[in-house]
């Protein structure tokens, strides 16, 4: 897979795309386009961009992710977080209720045997502001 280049190797300054086209019935669009307006994901790092392609090629099953990056339920649920933080902050939004949602889901994991209690426990202070 390609880089994408994201920031001006030069100043390390923001990237503008001037130009978009159609190899199918060769249209050209030229502007000025931000980013996020042509494909959100361009802001994203390229560590956050390897993360966003397993979790959908993973079809989203955290545990999936956990067990091909070969780290801890809490390591995966942090970088998913950062994820939907780098959307969100994009976007200008925040998302909605995730703190009794992401409560309820460690609270079903620990039940159900798929976190252990101290995977969760740290998951439980680190949604209280404690870690």
């Amino acid at each position: 897979m390609s880089r994408t280049i994201n920031t001006c190797p030069s100043c390390d300054g923001e990237l503008i795309i001037r130009e978009l086209y159609c190899p199918a019935c060769d249209i050209q669009i030229r502007g000025s386009f931000s980013a996020p307006e042509v494909a959100p994901s361009l802001r994203l790092n390229s560590e956050q961009q390897a993360f966003l392609r397993l979790f959908v090629m993973s079809r989203g099953n955290l545990s999936d992710v956990e067990r091909a990056l070969g780290v801890s339920y809490p390591t995966v649920r942090a970088k998913l977080d950062d994820l939907i933080a780098a959307f969100a902050a994009e976007s200008g939004s925040t998302p909605a209720e995730s703190k009794q949602l992401d409560r309820d889901e460690i609270l079903t994991r620990v039940a159900d045997g798929r976190l252990s209690p101290d995977d969760g426990m740290a998951l439980l202070r680190r949604l209280a502001g404690e870690a």
